[in-house]
């Protein structure tokens, strides 16, 4: 085996989790940010148009694995009622920064997360791999739990254009840390995007349960990690 040069981190859920967020409270943010901003419409006519833009871009970008940011399908939603926008609008964008600041502050830092990259950051190049549709999300979560510093790239699919478990994905990151596979660990909380997608890579792989996935999904698909854990700290026991 090679000797190990960098490890890879998914984020939230595996170095943060989500509390007491309301998507509810979210969509109606972003519903009365658009009021203001002068796409005026009633609320449920908006919600339908958006659940069912959102629902369209779901399938592509779960089965193409392109990412789609969230502004394309607001756009299409506010198209579906008798505007004419772009993805590009300002004023969407700032109704979807509005979108999202719950989420970001519902973030907190799982146990020993900063402990253990503090310990990695000496010795390996660190780097962090998310599946989000508005990177500026994990770039301020990040910021939020004092966690920037520590990596040396940060790659998200809405700045990339391919979401996890695409083969290019994987690539890009080990590409940026100039490693090969086999000298890379991986740890994420998701099977089929985290662990499936890592060791196609030839990448080492670290399983932890989180909120969002356990043992049971794990073990739905055809594929083993290297190790499961329960605490982050078992990763330095595993690189030691």
């Amino acid at each position: 085996m090679k000797t190990i040069k960098a490890v890879i981190f998914d984020f939230i859920g595996t170095l943060a989790t989500v509390e007491d967020y309301s998507y509810a409270n979210s969509e109606k943010k972003l519903y009365e940010c658009l009021q203001n901003v002068g796409f005026v419409m009633d609320y449920k006519s908006f919600v339908d148009a958006y659940e069912k833009a959102h629902n369209q871009y779901r399938t592509i970008r779960f089965q193409q694995l392109v990412e789609v940011t969230n502004a394309v399908w607001v756009s299409e939603a506010l198209n579906q009622l008798n505007y004419k926008t772009t993805a590009h609008d300002k004023k969407i964008c700032t109704a979807i920064d509005m979108f999202f600041e719950d989420y970001v502050q519902s973030l907190r830092l799982r146990p020993n997360a900063k402990k253990v990259l503090e310990k990695l950051k000496p010795r390996f190049a660190l780097g962090l791999v998310s599946n989000f549709t508005y990177a500026p999300v994990i770039h301020a979560g990040l910021r939020k739990l004092g966690l920037t510093r520590y990596f040396n790239s940060v790659l998200v699919s809405q700045d990339f254009g391919w979401r996890k478990p695409s083969a290019k994905v994987f690539q890009e990151i080990l590409r940026r840390l100039k490693v090969d596979g086999d000298e890379a660990v991986y740890v994420g909380d998701s099977p089929e995007e985290d662990i499936k997608g890592a060791q196609k890579a030839g990448m080492k792989t670290i399983f932890i349960p989180s909120q969002f996935y356990g043992l049971a999904d794990l073990e739905k698909i055809t594929v083993h990690p290297d190790l499961k854990i329960k605490d982050l700290t078992e990763i330095l026991k595993f690189l030691a």
